[in-house]
C-alpha cells in the first residue's frame, strides 16, 4: 500500500514536469492577447486519465502554474493552478463514470473524447472568467477565446493519440481500474 502511494507520487511529479515542459517550451505566441498557445493540456489530460483523481489534478495544476511563474505570467499562476486542477479532476471523473459502464474500445474512446471536451471547455471558460474578473479585462478577455479553443482541440487530439498508444503498448493501466 505504501509503495503504491510512493509510486503514484513519483508519477505525479513526473507528469508535473512533463506538463511544465509541454507548456513552457512548446508555445506559439497569440496575436493581440500577449499570451500563447501550448500543448500542455495534452499532458494534463493524459495525467488525468493515467493517474486519476488528486494525483493527476495536482500534476496538472503544479506543472502549468510553474510554467506561468517561470515564464513571466505571475498574475496567471493562481488562475492557472485552479483551472488546470479542475480540468484534470473533471476529465477523470467523467471518464471514469462513462468507461466503467462498458469497457469496449468504442466506449473508452467516447469517454476520452467527452471528458476531454468538457475539460477543455472548463479551460476556455475558466480563463475567460479569470481574465474578465480577477485581471479586470472585462469583455476584452473574449479575445483569448479563439486561441484557447484552438489549444483545447489540438491538445485533445494529441492526448487521444498518446493515451491510445500507451494502451496499445500496454504501458498504461487506467486509473479507474487500479487497485487502491
Amino acid at each position: 500500500m505504501k509503495n503504491e502511494k510512493l509510486k503514484r507520487l513519483v508519477l505525479a511529479a513526473l507528469f508535473a514536469a512533463l506538463v511544465f515542459i509541454a507548456t513552457f517550451i512548446i508555445k506559439i505566441p497569440t496575436i493581440g492577447t500577449n499570451g500563447y498557445v501550448n500543448i500542455g493540456d495534452a499532458v494534463i489530460l493524459v495525467a488525468a486519465w493515467f493517474l486519476g483523481g488528486f494525483y493527476g489534478a495536482a500534476a496538472a495544476g503544479i506543472g502549468a502554474a510553474l510554467s506561468d511563474l517561470i515564464g513571466g505570467y505571475g498574475t496567471y499562476v493562481p488562475g492557472t493552478f485552479g483551472i488546470k486542477f479542475v480540468m484534470a479532476i473533471v476529465a477523470f471523473l467523467i471518464y471514469k463514470a462513462i468507461a466503467k459502464q462498458d469497457s469496449s474500445k468504442t466506449r473508452k474512446i467516447f469517454a476520452y473524447v467527452l471528458s476531454g471536451v468538457v475539460a477543455e471547455s472548463i479551460m476556455v471558460l475558466g480563463y475567460f472568467g479569470y481574465e474578465a474578473t480577477v485581471l479586470h479585462y472585462g469583455l476584452a478577455a473574449a479575445a483569448s477565446i479563439p486561441s484557447n479553443i484552438a489549444q483545447g482541440v489540438t491538445s485533445l487530439v494529441l492526448a487521444l493519440l498518446l493515451i491510445l498508444a500507451l494502451e496499445k503498448r500496454k504501458i498504461y493501466v487506467r486509473a479507474d481500474k487500479r487497485k487502491r
